[in-house]
């Protein structure tokens, strides 16, 4: 296995783009928005620039990294001769079948498709393609090139071979894959999301503020991030997003997402990326200005 296909530029795709080419893979970044790619080679840039100034790699690594990496703005363009393809699009169900019905039409037989989706099914991705046993998820962590696991899902018909190759695959980039089976939210989220989503409650029912139920879980439970700073940095759109998925998959009220998720997502207030959530970014991107309707 050589040859990579990574669909969408965005935070996760250009760090698994980064991460494949780094470790001596031929990338083929695609995005259609050729804005989007080249923000995503911007960001690669930048990053390969932080490890050669902390010399963990050294300047022949971050150039041989990129010359690895081509970027593309159509999918049959992209995914020509690969072996294996990452999408890493908008975590939307729609548009995550129909790019695998496209990768379905035009891929080679015999390529893995994968899916860095964080919450929806397997299964369901897998059944609009012809091969089903050939669909498996791919969940990295962010930011990708640091984060060592890899959470391996096993879709209803993924074959065992399709899992070994990327078991082992995962493990030659360094990282450390865990192999789940698909239910909703998988491992990481169906664990994650509910905290976060108390952490919100706590703050809705006026518990704490939050600066106080951040600190209490830093210092009480050794967090390196606090939930509402965690849940601003993930983006309260894709906590919102996951939340749903598995509240529709379990239909199970502990898995309902806080009113004040709901309207601040309708508000347009996302987080870092958007400049506010939790706390305010508008000066920095660090969690040092508690937002001042929470104030």
């Amino acid at each position: 296995m050589k040859n990579i296909a990574v669909i969408g530029a965005g935070t996760m795709g250009n760090g698994i783009a980064h991460t494949f080419a780094q470790s001596g893979f031929s990338v083929n970044l695609i995005d259609i928005n050729e804005a989007a790619l080249k923000k995503g080679m911007d960001t690669i840039a930048k990053n390969l620039d932080r490890m050669v100034t902390k010399e963990k790699i050294t300047e022949t690594d971050k150039n041989n990294t990129l010359a690895n990496i081509t970027t593309h703005t159509a999918i049959p363009d992209g995914v020509k001769n690969t072996d294996l393809i990452v999408e890493a699009a908008t975590e939307n169900l729609d548009l995550k079948l129909k790019i695998f019905k496209q990768l379905s039409d035009v891929c080679e037989p015999n390529c893995i498709l994968a899916t860095n989706t964080s919450s929806i099914s397997i299964t369901q991705i897998a059944a609009v393609t012809q091969k089903p046993e050939n669909v498996i998820g791919m969940h990295f962590m962010n930011p990708v090139p640091i984060m060592a696991l890899v959470e391996i899902i096993r879709g209803y018909n993924t074959s065992d071979a399709v899992t070994k190759t990327i078991m082992d695959l995962s493990a030659k980039l360094g990282k450390t894959p865990v192999e789940v089976n698909d239910y909703p939210g998988f491992v990481a989220n169906r664990i994650l999301m509910p905290m976060l989503n108390e952490s919100i409650e706590t703050l809705y029912n006026g518990v704490a503020g939050v600066n106080e139920i951040d600190t209490v879980m830093k210092l009480g439970m050794a967090h390196p991030m606090g939930p509402l700073q965690l849940a601003d940095f993930i983006g309260l759109d894709v906590c919102l997003s996951i939340l749903n998925v598995m509240y529709n998959g379990f239909k199970n009220p502990k898995y309902a997402p806080c009113p004040l998720l709901v309207n601040m997502v309708n508000a347009g207030k996302l987080g870092v990326k958007s400049g506010e959530g939790f706390y305010d970014y508008s000066e920095n991107r660090k969690a040092e200005k508690v937002s001042k309707q929470f104030l």
